[in-house]
């Protein structure tokens, strides 16, 4: 039996909602690497985008991601649920289908090994969901746990959706609310008093498949999803490599209201925090955009939804669908104009 109570939060020294470096940590690295000159490489690391994309035919392309983390909830089980569903979104964001996945493991000693087979068990459990089995993995011993997936998919080359090919006058539609990572660090923080995290579990489980094949069935010119640099972090990814300009309406942008809450008692994650900051050359606000407002548009998200730039005239019937399938979502902005990518909030 595992001793109660179990605090995975407490455990993970680093924990918040999957938090990352900021977006510009990476970005003077990768320029330090040789340039990939393999032409079978259909999307590579130069657009910051979900996954990478390596053609094998004409036929078939692989998708291929990695994501793991140290808990960001308590229970084992949904440990694994919500690292599982977070490193599946990877290849839902490129269009892609997942075939087969491996764990990525970091147990310490002073846990029973029977947590780990409940991460384990919550992880299979959502690849069953989508579809797929975990067939193997790699375990290290670590002072915290860490749990994550190494996923493979499959998508015809010529159907790869990236951050790069968003347009002007394309609308923005999201398919999940934010806010999940100031719910998390609320709830790490024994601040949860608005008993939000079940809510926010149930989104984070939710895999993005179904969002996913509604919008491969239409016209979509740049797909990414939202996870750890927050909604204005991956949609900067989104605009700089499309080379567009964004508009984003905030009263627009469907937020949990237990975020909104903890975020005026000034709870947030370092993640969200380190977000806003990069994002400050990127990001006109308006004059009525409060800092927590900001803090909000940035929060790091773990297992977040889909991000698709459409065009307009298809926009309704994507919504529609979307509804159809039970996915929430809502348009909250808009391609302006070619540019360096900036974003304009409102």
């Amino acid at each position: 039996m595992i001793p109660e109570p179990v605090r995975l939060t407490k455990l993970a020294k680093r924990a918040g909602c999957a938090a990352k470096h900021p977006p510009g940590f990476l970005l003077p690295l990768l320029g330090l690497l040789p340039p990939i000159t393999d032409p079978n490489v259909i999307v590579g690391s130069a657009t910051a985008d979900d996954a990478a994309v390596y053609k094998l035919t004409e036929e078939i392309a692989l998708v291929l991601t990695t994501d793991f983390f140290t808990p960001i909830v308590d229970d084992p089980h949904d440990f694994g649920r919500v690292a599982a569903t977070n490193a599946l979104s990877d290849v839902y964001a490129m269009g892609g289908t997942p075939t087969t996945a491996l764990s990525i493991v970091g147990f310490p000693d002073s846990l029973p090994s029977e947590i780990l087979g409940q991460i384990l068990a919550g992880a299979s459990e959502v690849a069953s969901q989508a579809g797929i089995a975990i067939v193997g993995g790699h375990t290290i011993k670590s002072e915290e746990p860490i749990f994550g997936l190494a996923v493979v998919g499959t998508i015809h080359p010529q159907r790869v959706l990236s951050n790069a090919g968003a347009q002007v006058s394309d609308v923005l539609i999201l398919t999940k609310p934010i806010g999940l990572g100031i719910i998390s660090t609320a709830a790490k923080n024994d601040q949860d008093t608005l008993n939000a995290m079940p809510e926010a579990i149930r989104i984070m489980t939710q895999l993005n498949r179904k969002a996913a094949e509604v919008l491969t069935r239409h016209t979509v010119h740049a797909l990414t999803d939202v996870t750890g640099f927050g909604l204005l972090g991956h949609l900067r990814n989104m605009t700089s490599a499309s080379h567009v300009n964004a508009h984003i309406f905030a009263d627009r942008v469907p937020i949990l209201p237990a975020a909104v809450t903890y975020v005026n008692q000034g709870i947030a994650p370092g993640g969200t925090r380190a977000n806003r900051k990069f994002l400050a050359d990127w990001v006109e606000y308006a004059a009525n955009i409060t800092e927590n407002m900001q803090l909000l548009l940035c929060d790091a998200q773990t297992s977040g939804g889909l991000l698709a730039a459409v065009p307009e005239s298809i926009a309704p019937l994507i919504l529609d669908e979307l509804k159809q399938s039970g996915v929430t979502s809502a348009i909250v902005g808009k391609m302006e104009e070619a540019g360096k990518g900036t974003i304009r909030v409102s």
